[in-house]
């Protein structure tokens, strides 16, 4: 649903329903890779299983999931971003949710996901009700897209966009998400991977993509025009002919639920 953020809440999170159209338009999808890593992880194919889509946003990950062959149940907490996932998948099951307490039966689903949507949650509640949900030998795989840091061009945005941003807080691959999970439910062994992938998009794209992010919806288009049209400027000095090559950096955990 979002990006990360290291003081995320409830409120701040629904900043996007501001940007709903424009996020589904311009945010980047996910590599193959990452699926057929999630499926070696889990030890289990997507195709046929029940997963759980928590924050699903405007449905990027739903979608990918679904032409996997998974049956998915999206949960979104977001009316306006619920809206765009209609939208774009009908008949998709969606319910009104968030992960600290989702609306969903016991050992109902093999695969809980969240896509650039975990650190919206409270992990002490949103771990045990992903396990909750999870049945014997299922997973839960958490995920973000994270502008790769040993991309200069990259790096040296995050850098602008932090000096410039109130809160900004600059993306890193850390592993963070396993070290949460083990924390609040120790013994479970979660696996780090990060996988690195790019897309080349116009840079009017890129440019929504940034626009869309939580720190510039939060600050209203009139106050974020002046950054975006600055990163207009720096970004023409490496991508003259206006196609951005974004990389990226994926930060990827995937756990396993007790048999």
């Amino acid at each position: 649903m979002a990006d990360q953020h290291p003081t995320a809440s409830a409120e701040f999170a629904l900043s996007f329903e501001s940007v709903a159209a424009q996020y589904a338009a311009s945010r980047p999808g996910y590599p193959p890779g990452l699926f057929t890593t999630v499926q070696d992880l889990a030890d289990a194919p997507l195709k046929g299983a029940t997963v759980v889509d928590v924050g699903a946003g405007t449905g990027i990950a739903t979608r990918l999931l679904r032409e996997r062959g998974a049956r998915v149940i999206a949960v979104e907490p977001g009316p306006e971003m619920g809206a765009q996932l209609r939208a774009a998948l009908p008949g998709t099951p969606l319910v009104r949710g968030s992960g600290d307490a989702l609306p969903l039966a016991t050992a109902s689903a093999d695969l809980v996901t969240y896509a650039q949507a975990f650190h919206w949650t409270a992990p002490e509640r949103s771990v045990p009700e992903a396990l909750r949900v999870l049945r014997p030998g299922g997973a839960l795989a958490l995920w973000w897209n994270v502008p790769d840091p040993d991309v200069p061009w990259a790096a040296a945005q995050e850098a602008r966009l932090k000096s410039r941003l109130p809160g900004y807080h600059a993306h890193s691959v850390t592993g963070d998400a396993a070290r949460i999970v083990d924390r609040v439910v120790p013994g479970l062994t979660p696996v780090h991977r990060c996988l690195h992938w790019t897309r080349r998009v116009p840079l009017d794209v890129h440019l929504a993509h940034l626009g869309s992010r939580s720190y510039f919806a939060s600050l209203g288009p009139d106050r974020s025009a002046a950054v975006l049209a600055d990163e207009r400027t720096h970004l023409l000095e490496h991508f003259p002919d206006g196609t951005v090559e974004e990389a990226y950096a994926l930060d990827l955990t995937v756990v396993r639920s007790p048999r």
